[in-house]
Order: C-alpha cells, then structure tokens, then sequence
C-alpha cells in the first residue's frame, strides 16, 4: 500500500499534555486497528511550544528528530535534542518536549504497544 502526503489525516492539538502551543501532527497510517503500533506520525513543534511532561506505560515512544533544535525532560533529566537523534521512552518511563530553537522542531514519532 501506499499513502500520499496529501492523502494522510493531519491533526492539531492544544496544549498537548499540558505543554505550550499547538503541535501539529500529519499521520502517516490510520493505527486504530494495528496490534501493537499506536501512532506513526510527524510532529510540529513551533518555536517555543512544547509537549508536556507524560509516562508511557505498556508501550515504548520513538521521537526522531528530522529537523530543529529542543530540549528533552528525559524521565527528570534536560538533554538538548537535535536533527539525526533519537529519543526512546518506554517502560513506565516519563518525557516532555520542548522546542528552544528559533524554527519549528520536526519529529518523527512511533509508538509501539506492548
């Protein structure tokens, strides 16, 4: 199968987890009815906005970061992120996002159940 850009659903949320601004998202599959795959999207954050801190319980997040520059509350810890890293959060583990550069953070987000 395959999906075109313009074909995928695309979504904005507020304050998303009781972050800062809005984040957009552009779903890249339809994964209601996926066993073990509860989002494949990507991920806008404008500068300053922010995804608040939340844990991920029974499911592993994957944040790829394609382009910008931002911080990470890794489970209690700031770690700067930018394009090319990866950031894993899994296992009951808790992060939060935020976009500290001057052009919109870009990410990759997978999240597999399990």
């Amino acid at each position: 199968m395959i999906v075109k850009r313009n074909e995928m659903k695309t979504e904005t949320k507020e304050k998303m987890r009781g972050g800062e601004g809005t984040i957009s998202f552009v779903h890249f599959a339809d994964c209601a009815n996926e066993k073990n795959i509860r989002m494949l999207a990507e991920l806008t954050v404008p500068p300053g906005a922010s995804i608040g801190y939340h844990q991920h319980n029974s499911e592993t997040e994957y944040f790829l970061v394609v382009s910008g520059s931002g911080v990470v509350n890794d489970n209690g810890a700031e770690k700067p992120v930018a394009a090319g890293d990866a950031v894993i959060t899994g296992g009951g583990v808790s992060h939060g996002v935020k976009n500290t550069g001057n052009v919109p953070l870009v990410m990759h987000a997978v999240i597999v159940t399990y």
